[in-house]
């Protein structure tokens, strides 16, 4: 039996205009598992530090990792370092007042970026939220991830597995590129808050030296000359995979390139998986992104859900030499809204490690969606789903954000 025709002209479907991504040689990147691996060496390299540290994070929980970040930042800055925190007003707007006065007596500098929520305005500003996980010390080392500051085991009532989340430790001539990113936003967002004595430039000296044999390249998104540079590498990457692309996402909702791009490297051959949250967290985007399977799985593309836990996780490999590990969620939040920060490898042996763990995941933590299981849905379900993706339309629609295309 022939395939259907929309999955015959999927195999002839044309990418966007190749988008160049620049790399560049000479990294050592470390792939770090869980907040267990990632907090020891940050905790590590926060004690060594002897001029500067940028951290930028969305969530910091007012839990035991928080307190031991909060230590750690006061000792720092009580020595002299200058410490520069900058957390999301609206992810950490809970951040505990009596660390604000700890940080503020040890001489550290803390901004919440856009802390001025007001939930029931129409300003579709207050949704450009940071996002980012992003630390320099010293113009030295750095760390991006998608790990905020907290506990990898989720409180009460939940008590779920430890969290599933991954982060790069890199070092090499990235370091630019990354040091310039958190201090242009710390300088900015100084600014805007008009602390003055804030703005100055960082003139830490940078260590470029090349370092290791990794080929990297580091992507930010903003709302200015970087509105797409993360969609734009994942792109390029799929549109050049020849055996296979795995994905691990937690929030996994993407636009109508993306989609394409992803059913038309299935049509061509390479093997499609995907690993998405099997939890419900968010509870419009949970429901609205099984709108897709159907179509996803006819394409021949292969779903898992992630069942042990709480996933957090944006990560993929592509044909066993490409890796990427960041903040972006591919939903409409990271991909048209929220400051993101990922960083893009060209490394067998961290691909290799990369796809090993999720492969591992898959195995043990996940249950494969089947067709057979999306066509025994019930009514009801299905009716919840289809709810749920109009909603986010609805929204998208209402806020002017995504374009007349972006969930067709």
């Amino acid at each position: 039996m022939s395939p259907p025709r929309s999955l015959q002209n999927l195999r002839h479907w044309r990418f966007p205009p190749p988008i160049k991504v620049p790399y560049a040689g000479g990294h050592r990147v470390r792939l770090l598992y869980n907040g267990a691996d990632f907090f020891a060496l940050l905790l590590a390299e926060i004690e060594m530090a002897s001029r500067e540290i940028f951290l930028e994070t969305y969530l910091f929980e007012n839990d035991d990792i928080g307190e031991r970040v909060v230590g750690a930042l006061e000792d720092a800055a009580r020595r002299g370092v200058h410490v520069k925190l900058q957390i999301d007003g609206f992810g950490a707007r809970a951040f505990a007042p009596a660390w604000q006065e700890r940080l503020a007596a040890a001489g550290a500098w803390l901004l919440f970026f856009r802390p001025d929520i007001r939930p029931l305005s129409l300003n579709r500003s207050r949704l450009r939220r940071l996002h980012r996980k992003l630390t320099v010390i010293d113009g030295r080392v750095a760390f991006v991830g998608g790990i905020n500051i907290l506990s990898d085991q989720e409180p009460a009532p939940l008590r779920l597995a430890p969290r599933y989340d991954y982060a790069f430790r890199v070092e090499g001539p990235l370091l630019a590129q990354m040091h310039a990113a958190a201090d242009r936003l710390w300088r900015h967002t100084a600014w805007v808050q008009l602390q003055r004595d804030w703005v100055a430039r960082s003139r830490v000296p940078l260590q470029l030296a090349p370092c290791g044999d990794a080929i990297a390249s580091f992507a930010i998104r903003d709302n200015l000359r970087h509105r797409h540079d993360i969609e734009h590498a994942y792109l390029h990457a799929i549109r050049h995979a020849r055996r296979e692309i795995v994905i691990a996402n937690a929030y996994f909702l993407p636009g109508y390139r993306f989609r394409h791009a992803l059913r038309a490297a299935a049509a061509r051959g390479v093997t499609v998986v995907l690993l998405l949250q099997g939890q419900v967290d968010h509870f419009l985007l949970h429901w609205a992104t099984r709108a897709y399977y159907r179509r996803f799985l006819q394409s021949g593309m292969e779903i898992y859900e992630y069942q042990a836990g709480f996933m957090h996780a944006k990560a993929a490999v592509i044909d066993g030499e490409w890796a990427t590990v960041g903040s972006s969620n591919l939903d409409p939040f990271s991909l048209l809204l929220a400051r993101e920060a990922n960083l893009f490898v060209r490394d067998p042996a961290v691909a290799e490690a990369l796809r090993t763990d999720i492969g591992r995941h898959i195995a043990s933590n996940s249950r494969r969606i089947s067709q057979e299981r999306v066509s025994r849905a019930g009514l009801l379900l299905r009716g919840l789903v289809w709810i749920c993706f109009g909603a986010v339309r609805f929204v998208m629609g209402l806020t002017g954000y995504g374009g007349r295309r972006y969930l067709e």
